[in-house]
């Protein structure tokens, strides 16, 4: 099971959700920035850790974004009007 460099933001509207998620998020976390995560997780735990925030959120208010910090995977995101498409990341430096 290999683990790649995951990159979790989110903008979430409501506190007690925002909590939530970020209790979520730091019981995988390996570093993070206000609402940005710096994970490192195998493709099956990011599928896990996705699915677990998506019944957390609000999807027609809030937003979630999942970025694979690798040129060969694409970024997933949640929002009501889903118009997110990076293929590689815009800025990474590690």
């Amino acid at each position: 099971m290999r683990r790649r460099p995951v990159v979790i933001a989110y903008d979430i509207s409501s506190n007690k959700r925002r909590r939530q998620v970020f209790r979520c998020l730091q019981s995988w976390s390996l570093d993070c920035q206000y609402s940005v995560f710096e994970c490192m997780l195998s493709a099956h735990e990011a599928e896990e850790l996705f699915l677990q925030l998506t019944e957390l959120i609000d999807q027609k208010q809030d937003t979630l974004m999942l970025a694979w910090l690798d040129k060969k995977r694409s970024a997933k995101a949640i929002t009501q009007a889903s118009t997110i498409g990076f293929q590689t990341p815009a800025w990474y430096m590690g």
